[in-house]
């Protein structure tokens, strides 16, 4: 998916194409973006965080999420 962003990214950026071409690549590489920042927020759900409980064991707890 990241390959796909950065070939449309060199794409728009190379000059070559038209307005169009342009457009197109810009929506398809949002859907991508948006895309990516969901799976993203799923792993960030998904990572634990280990605690070392007093007795030395370690426990986990949910990864905390950002204010």
């Amino acid at each position: 998916m990241l390959d796909r962003i950065q070939k449309i990214i060199a794409a728009m950026e190379g000059g070559k194409s038209d307005l169009d071409t342009l457009i197109q690549h810009y929506e398809e590489g949002q859907r991508l973006i948006a895309l990516c920042q969901q799976r993203l927020a799923d792993i960030e759900r998904k990572v634990e965080t280990l605690i070392k409980k007093p007795d030395g064991s370690l426990d986990t707890a949910p990864f905390p999420e950002d204010p």
